[in-house]
Protein backbone atom coordinates (compact mmCIF):
# COMPACT_ATOMS: atom_id res chain seq x y z
CA UNK A 1 0.00 0.00 0.00
CA UNK A 2 1.29 3.45 -1.00
CA UNK A 3 0.90 5.93 1.32
CA UNK A 4 0.66 9.58 0.52
CA UNK A 5 1.72 12.96 2.09
CA UNK A 6 -0.82 15.89 2.57
CA UNK A 7 0.82 19.40 3.14
CA UNK A 8 -0.20 20.27 6.39
CA UNK A 9 -1.65 24.23 5.80
CA UNK A 10 -0.57 26.77 8.12
CA UNK A 11 -4.39 27.27 9.68
CA UNK A 12 -3.98 23.47 10.60
CA UNK A 13 -0.95 23.84 12.68
CA UNK A 14 -2.30 25.87 15.54
CA UNK A 15 -5.44 22.97 15.52
CA UNK A 16 -2.27 19.85 15.87
CA UNK A 17 -0.71 22.35 18.45
CA UNK A 18 -4.00 22.44 20.45
CA UNK A 19 -4.96 18.81 20.39
CA UNK A 20 -1.20 18.00 21.44
CA UNK A 21 -0.23 16.31 18.00
CA UNK A 22 3.51 16.61 16.28
CA UNK A 23 4.30 20.45 16.05
CA UNK A 24 3.10 21.57 19.35
CA UNK A 25 5.63 23.80 21.18
CA UNK A 26 7.52 21.76 23.56
CA UNK A 27 6.44 23.90 26.56
CA UNK A 28 2.44 23.03 25.87
CA UNK A 29 4.01 19.34 26.25
CA UNK A 30 6.39 19.56 28.90
CA UNK A 31 4.52 19.84 32.52
CA UNK A 32 6.25 22.89 34.70
CA UNK A 33 9.63 22.06 36.88
CA UNK A 34 9.38 21.71 40.24
CA UNK A 35 10.71 24.07 42.97
CA UNK A 36 13.85 21.88 43.66
CA UNK A 37 14.47 21.48 39.64
CA UNK A 38 13.95 25.24 38.85
CA UNK A 39 16.81 25.68 42.00
CA UNK A 40 19.21 23.05 40.63
CA UNK A 41 18.96 24.56 36.69
CA UNK A 42 19.95 27.77 38.04
CA UNK A 43 22.75 26.47 40.30
CA UNK A 44 23.54 24.36 37.39
CA UNK A 45 24.54 27.65 35.29
CA UNK A 46 26.70 29.25 37.95
CA UNK A 47 26.80 29.65 41.50
CA UNK A 48 23.62 32.00 43.75
CA UNK A 49 23.44 33.11 46.95
CA UNK A 50 20.47 32.30 48.80
CA UNK A 51 19.14 35.42 48.43
CA UNK A 52 18.94 35.82 44.55
CA UNK A 53 18.17 31.79 44.69
CA UNK A 54 14.84 33.06 47.03
CA UNK A 55 14.09 35.70 44.49
CA UNK A 56 14.23 33.35 41.32
CA UNK A 57 11.79 30.83 42.95
CA UNK A 58 9.64 32.95 45.64
CA UNK A 59 7.37 32.95 42.21
CA UNK A 60 7.25 29.38 41.87
CA UNK A 61 6.89 28.48 45.75
CA UNK A 62 3.52 27.65 47.24
CA UNK A 63 4.88 29.46 50.74
CA UNK A 64 7.59 30.67 52.82
CA UNK A 65 8.19 27.15 54.65
CA UNK A 66 8.55 25.35 51.50
CA UNK A 67 11.71 27.71 50.52
CA UNK A 68 12.97 27.11 53.82
CA UNK A 69 13.08 23.69 53.63
CA UNK A 70 14.33 23.55 50.23
CA UNK A 71 17.16 25.88 50.79
CA UNK A 72 18.08 23.30 53.98
CA UNK A 73 18.03 20.28 51.76
CA UNK A 74 19.87 22.11 48.96
CA UNK A 75 22.59 22.66 51.73
CA UNK A 76 22.72 19.76 53.37
CA UNK A 77 23.20 18.28 50.01
CA UNK A 78 26.13 20.34 49.18
CA UNK A 79 24.67 22.22 46.36
CA UNK A 80 23.99 25.80 47.61
CA UNK A 81 27.59 27.04 49.39
CA UNK A 82 27.77 30.46 50.88
CA UNK A 83 31.91 29.94 50.57
CA UNK A 84 31.45 28.80 47.09
CA UNK A 85 29.55 32.15 45.65
CA UNK A 86 31.62 33.88 47.68
CA UNK A 87 34.65 32.49 45.67
CA UNK A 88 32.58 32.40 42.76
CA UNK A 89 32.16 36.09 43.13
CA UNK A 90 35.83 36.84 43.76
CA UNK A 91 37.41 34.93 40.91
CA UNK A 92 34.92 36.65 38.19
CA UNK A 93 35.01 40.05 39.69
CA UNK A 94 39.02 40.22 40.91
CA UNK A 95 40.61 41.39 37.16
CA UNK A 96 38.40 43.87 37.71
CA UNK A 97 37.71 45.61 40.57
CA UNK A 98 38.82 46.03 43.89
CA UNK A 99 38.26 44.71 47.47
CA UNK A 100 35.92 47.55 48.35
CA UNK A 101 33.80 46.93 45.29
CA UNK A 102 33.48 43.22 46.12
CA UNK A 103 33.10 43.52 49.09
CA UNK A 104 29.77 45.53 48.69
CA UNK A 105 28.38 43.14 46.44
CA UNK A 106 28.63 40.42 49.19
CA UNK A 107 27.29 42.16 51.40
CA UNK A 108 24.30 42.93 49.05
CA UNK A 109 24.30 39.46 48.73
CA UNK A 110 24.02 38.40 52.31
CA UNK A 111 26.92 36.49 52.29
CA UNK A 112 27.98 35.77 55.92
CA UNK A 113 30.57 38.18 57.32
CA UNK A 114 33.58 35.44 58.46
CA UNK A 115 32.98 34.10 55.11
CA UNK A 116 33.13 37.36 53.59
CA UNK A 117 35.90 38.17 55.27
CA UNK A 118 38.09 35.01 54.55
CA UNK A 119 37.74 35.65 50.69
CA UNK A 120 38.35 39.35 51.01
CA UNK A 121 41.76 38.82 53.05
CA UNK A 122 42.91 36.50 50.48
CA UNK A 123 42.26 39.93 47.51
CA UNK A 124 43.65 42.52 49.57
CA UNK A 125 47.23 40.41 49.27
CA UNK A 126 46.99 40.77 45.81
CA UNK A 127 45.11 44.10 45.38
CA UNK A 128 47.86 46.14 44.33
CA UNK A 129 48.79 44.03 41.53
CA UNK A 130 45.36 44.10 40.38
CA UNK A 131 45.05 47.48 40.31
CA UNK A 132 48.08 47.61 38.07
CA UNK A 133 46.43 45.91 35.78
CA UNK A 134 42.98 46.99 35.43
CA UNK A 135 45.02 51.00 35.40
CA UNK A 136 47.56 49.55 32.43
CA UNK A 137 44.60 48.35 30.14
CA UNK A 138 43.38 51.62 30.60
CA UNK A 139 45.90 53.96 30.44
CA UNK A 140 49.72 53.91 29.38
CA UNK A 141 51.26 56.23 31.53
CA UNK A 142 51.45 57.88 34.82
CA UNK A 143 48.70 61.42 34.48
CA UNK A 144 51.24 64.37 33.22
CA UNK A 145 49.14 67.24 35.36
CA UNK A 146 45.71 67.26 37.49
CA UNK A 147 43.16 66.85 35.06
CA UNK A 148 44.58 63.64 33.99
CA UNK A 149 45.57 62.22 37.38
CA UNK A 150 41.99 63.12 39.02
CA UNK A 151 40.31 61.38 35.99
CA UNK A 152 43.19 58.08 36.34
CA UNK A 153 42.29 58.36 40.38
CA UNK A 154 38.62 58.35 39.52
CA UNK A 155 38.82 55.22 37.42
CA UNK A 156 40.24 52.78 39.92
CA UNK A 157 38.46 54.31 42.91
CA UNK A 158 35.10 53.64 41.06
CA UNK A 159 36.34 50.01 40.70
CA UNK A 160 36.86 50.16 44.27
CA UNK A 161 40.65 50.03 44.76
CA UNK A 162 41.51 51.38 48.22
CA UNK A 163 43.64 54.77 48.39
CA UNK A 164 46.73 53.95 49.29
CA UNK A 165 47.20 51.34 46.54
CA UNK A 166 45.66 53.72 43.83
CA UNK A 167 48.60 56.81 44.80
CA UNK A 168 50.78 53.90 44.80
CA UNK A 169 49.91 53.41 41.20
CA UNK A 170 49.50 57.03 40.23
CA UNK A 171 52.81 57.41 41.52
CA UNK A 172 54.45 54.53 39.22
CA UNK A 173 54.64 51.71 41.10
CA UNK A 174 55.07 48.76 38.54
CA UNK A 175 54.99 45.18 39.35
CA UNK A 176 58.77 43.15 39.55
CA UNK A 177 59.13 41.18 36.82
Amino acid sequence: MAYRLIPIQAHDRGQAAEQGQAGAPASAKAPGLSLKGRALRHLSLREHSWLELQRKLAPHAESPEQLDRLRHELEAAGWLSAERFAESVAHRKAAKYGTARIQAELRQHQIPADVADDVLSRLRDSELQRAHAAWSRRFDQPPQDAQARAKQHRFLAQRGFAGGVIQKILQGWTPEA
